[in-house]
């Protein structure tokens, strides 16, 4: 055994039912790198790093440290042997503050928070994170809760950290903060291993990238040695291409128009402040923020989802009249050809039924009228087929249950069947929220088509990137407000980051 590896999984095989998750999978990590898990929804990454920090149990298989086998039963057990994992949804309490939460389900006998808040001190100076101890989770960005959990593993004495989609909700500078300390943490000698779709970020922060598909270990690659390409091929297992196209449309004419719109919460909170911008026909409208600036509340405000404090929601038939959609229910907005997709962090929460097949949740809209992109037919289970195709939904078959299902599949349904139905304006909020490179780029060609058929879409996206390849225009919300609304073709992350932390100069392309 090689005594140089910080860790290395060798022959693990993880079945859930008939299903093999893991099959003998070897993978290895050293002291002093980052390494970059990669693979397609269901191929296993997850699965392998949750038997790595305790929450599963390998059916077959050995772990190994420095060499030593070890055996890992529960979360406690892998914090014993120095490995921690911070999750893409974070396990902190609200009301608590950062001490707490980092000290919390430790040993009641040893929490000291004057001590905690030393220690934390020390661990932020020694790795360049800026954190207050004292301030409630509740009052934190996004960014500040997940240093929280970096530095709660860290405060248990990690040495391995596993990071699942770390950047998923991050503008691009909180995103250079964070790769800033990862790389302060490899040269402090940790092991890190971070999974991710995003393979710029790969290219970037990693030293070598290993890639599953289907369950399998396909390889391992020296970062400095591959290419984003060579990855994605990989990964799929065929020639995949990288490249979104941005057609543009003939003669576009305003189909959605927002004047003034300004909502706000129960507890009288501002969550839509003065929102103003026209979504035309065939253009793909993204709409870019930090989490939690009003980027929801928009399109439930639209659907008639969200109560409207002031201002006028428009759609514009093609013979130029207007409907006034505020105070119209979600089904008369429906009815009026706006339609939403929305990817909640619970995907079973938006619309679809878990006990039922993809046929049954096909039932659940209306196909009487229209053609959509992937409908072919009336017949809602030619639909399920389609979509089953189009995206390539894992599942034993269109009537499994969707629940059983992984949520990258459960999340394909849900967006295959919004995209087939029929609208004019279509808003679609994190479609490609976790999902994997072959089935984003595959979204990003059907809200393409439907575009070029004179749909006005609006995209609601967490990669900039993405974001600067695939949309027409950008508008910009921080706080609740519009901080401008810039050209796709023309402006660059870095702009639209300090726009999105209202750092920015307003700029109006809307006209």
């Amino acid at each position: 055994m090689d005594s140089r590896h910080a860790i290395e999984m060798k022959g693990i095989t993880k079945r859930f039912g008939q299903v093999v998750a893991n099959d003998r999978i070897d993978l290895s990590v050293e002291w002093g790198e980052i390494l970059a898990l990669l693979g397609e929804n269901g191929s296993g990454k997850t699965t392998l790093m949750n038997m790595l920090s305790g929450i599963y149990q390998p059916d077959e298989g050995e772990i190994f440290e420095d060499g030593e086998p070890i055996s890992i039963r529960s979360p406690k057990d892998a914090f014993r042997h120095g490995i921690g994992m911070i999750h893409q949804h974070y396990k902190l309490i609200e009301v608590f503050t950062a001490a707490q939460n980092i000290i919390l389900g430790l040993d009641e006998e040893k929490m000291d928070l004057k001590e905690t808040n030393r220690r934390v001190a020390e661990i932020c100076s020694r790795y360049g994170f800026e954190i207050d101890p004292t301030m409630k989770v509740y009052d934190m960005s996004v960014s500040q809760k997940q240093t929280v959990e970096i530095v709660k593993v860290l405060y248990r004495g990690a040495r391995v950290l596993i990071l699942d989609e770390p950047t998923a909700v991050l503008t691009p500078q909180e995103t250079v903060k964070l790769f800033r300390i990862l790389r302060a943490m490899k040269e402090d000698g940790k092991a890190i291993i971070i999974i991710t779709h995003k393979l710029h970020e790969v290219m970037d922060v990693s030293d070598r990238v290993a890639v599953l598909r289907k369950g399998q270990y396909i390889g391992t690659l020296m970062t400095k040695d591959t290419s984003p390409q060579e990855l994605t091929d990989m990964m799929v297992g065929r020639a995949v291409s990288l490249n979104i196209d941005r057609p543009k449309y003939d003669n576009p004419k305003p189909r959605l128009v927002v004047s003034g719109l300004s909502c706000t919460d129960e507890e009288g909170v501002s969550r839509l402040s003065d929102v103003s911008f026209t979504a035309m026909t065939g253009e793909i409208l993204g709409i870019a923020g930090i989490s939690g600036s009003g980027q929801k509340e928009l399109l439930e405000a639209i659907t008639g989802l969200y109560p409207v404090k002031s201002g006028s929601v428009k759609v514009v038939g093609d013979d130029g009249q207007e409907m006034e959609l505020l105070g119209k229910s979600p089904m008369q907005v429906r009815k009026a050809g706006v339609g939403m997709a929305f990817v909640p962090e619970d995907r079973l929460g938006m619309g679809l039924v878990g006990s039922m097949g993809m046929t049954g949740n096909m039932l659940l809209r209306s196909w009487r009228n229209g053609r959509g992109a992937l409908l072919k037919k009336k017949d809602p289970q030619a639909l399920a087929n389609d979509i089953l195709k189009e995206l390539e939904v894992v599942t034993p078959g269109i009537d499994y249950p969707v629940r059983r299902l992984s949520g990258g599949n459960v999340q394909k349904v849900l967006v295959g069947r919004e995209i087939a139905i029929p609208h004019s304006v279509l808003m679609t909020a994190y479609a490609v929220r976790g999902l994997d490179i072959n089935t984003s780029y595959t979204i990003y060609r059907l809200l393409t088509e439907e575009k070029m058929k004179g749909v006005a879409v609006i995209f609601i996206g967490e990669d900039l990137d993405v974001l600067l390849e695939l949309c027409d225009r950008i508008l910009v919300l921080c706080g609740g407000r519009v901080s401008g609304i810039v050209d796709g073709r023309k402006a660059t992350k870095e702009e639209i980051g300090l726009m999105m932390t209202h750092v920015g100069q307003e700029v109006d392309a809307n006209e």
